[in-house]
């Protein structure tokens, strides 16, 4: 690991040194990814898609192996050891998600850690609702549950007349939906969408068209595609109507 660190701890100075660049260079796009599995090692591939700077850690020198060259850092390290986070320089990342699975464990001490260390940003994934309130409780501050997020949102789609699906905090949603047809051939603001159903058209897309932000003269054709939001019981009464 030692090599390792001597490479990033070289980076690091060059990113002091240029410290008084133009401002719009001074956002810190890097983040620390702690586990490399199947979750950890997508959400790392993403934001290296989308131009960010990651360092991979993991236990398991496989993956390591498997992701060096994937990623612009991969280091070999126990992360439940706080003495070595603190030499990888983790202290220093503006944001880092324990991304770490089944062993729950790992996951609270390296979360803790990561805290103790003052990462402002903090992500931490749970496996259980009740992995989750640990992690709540230590003070994560964000923590994700996978696998319950996306299979609640599969059933939706699953029973219901959907397209798509989110739930935001306090029982708020956001849903993608066919126009039912007493929303159609008329302006939104006629079609009293928001008074009868309590929803929000906030978006409407037409065949072979693109989204176009949803204003009280839009008015909605037959087979639209339309985005709406409001209380999650709301949205799913009003999807059920197409």
């Amino acid at each position: 690991m030692s090599s390792q660190l001597h490479a990033m701890r070289r980076r690091r100075g060059k990113r002091t040194a240029a410290a008084h660049a133009p401002a719009e260079h001074h956002r810190d796009q890097r983040v620390a990814v702690v586990g490399l599995g199947r979750f950890g090692i997508s959400l790392a591939e993403e934001l290296m898609r989308r131009g960010w700077e990651v360092l991979g850690v993991d236990s398991d020198e496989h993956l390591v192996q498997q992701h060096r060259d994937t990623l612009t850092h991969v280091v070999l390290a126990d992360a439940t050891d706080e003495v070595v986070l603190r030499q990888l320089g983790i202290d220093e990342f503006p944001r880092a998600v324990v991304a770490i699975g089944t062993r729950i464990e790992a996951s609270i001490l390296t979360t803790s850690n990561l805290l103790e260390l003052g990462v402002p940003n903090l992500w931490a994934k749970a496996i259980s609702r009740q992995h989750g309130k640990i992690l709540e409780r230590l003070g994560a501050h964000h923590v994700i549950l996978p696998e319950h997020e996306m299979g609640e949102r599969v059933a939706h789609l699953v029973t219901g007349r959907m397209l798509n699906f989110i739930e935001f905090d306090d029982d708020y949603a956001l849903v993608k939906t066919v126009a039912p047809q007493s929303t159609t051939g008329m302006p939104l603001s006629e079609s009293g969408v928001r008074r009868r159903h309590g929803v929000t058209v906030v978006g409407v897309k037409r065949p072979g068209e693109q989204f176009t932000h949803a204003t009280a003269e839009t008015v909605v054709q037959p087979g639209d595609v339309i985005v709406v939001t409001g209380r999650t019981s709301a949205v799913e009464s009003f999807a059920d109507l197409t």
